[in-house]
């Protein structure tokens, strides 16, 4: 929440593309930026889909609605490991970070105000350590429709393209 459309873009994107690859599903960007989402789409098309960019203008609204479990991460929260049990055992998951000031309504309507580390660090760090500690780098067959693929190798790169995705 709290996303800058000029002044933010490159880490909503990275926010976008970590979140995606530790297998969210979706993302809530307040205030919504077309743009950005367009470009996680095309990334989706080449890369595998079962992530989208939601925008909203009433980002209490998604909170208050939300039926699982809504954990905001900041670096003010409980520790992570001491909560991650209780994060575990809930089938639905709300991973809400801020971009500028966070308002003090959301620690409020927050199930769970959560810290990676009681240090400053970026967004994007705490939800990739979150994802991780949750269910790990998903398999490869999650996105197996994907129209390219990287090929593991030790040294150099290599991409496979196929064919009729």
């Amino acid at each position: 929440m709290g996303h800058r459309a000029g002044r933010d873009p490159r880490l909503t994107t990275h926010l976008a593309l970590a979140a995606r690859a530790l297998g969210a599903r979706r993302m809530y960007l307040h205030p919504p930026d077309p743009a950005l989402a367009a470009r996680i789409a095309a990334v989706g098309r080449s890369w595998g889909e079962g992530f989208e960019i939601v925008g909203v203008e009433d980002w209490k609204s998604v909170i208050r609605s939300y039926g699982g479990l809504v954990v905001h991460l900041t670096m003010y929260g409980l520790p992570l490991d001491r909560v991650l049990p209780r994060i575990r055992r809930s089938p639905d998951v709300l991973l809400v970070v801020g971009g500028a000031k966070v308002p003090p309504d959301l620690y409020r309507l927050s199930d769970l105000n959560v810290a990676v580390g009681h240090q400053p660090h970026s967004e994007v760090a705490a939800v990739a350590v979150v994802l991780d500690r949750l269910g790990g780098i998903p398999p490869a067959s999650r996105r197996s429709r994907a129209r390219q693929a990287i090929v593991p190798r030790a040294r150099g790169k290599k991409i496979v393209r196929r064919r009729g995705r």
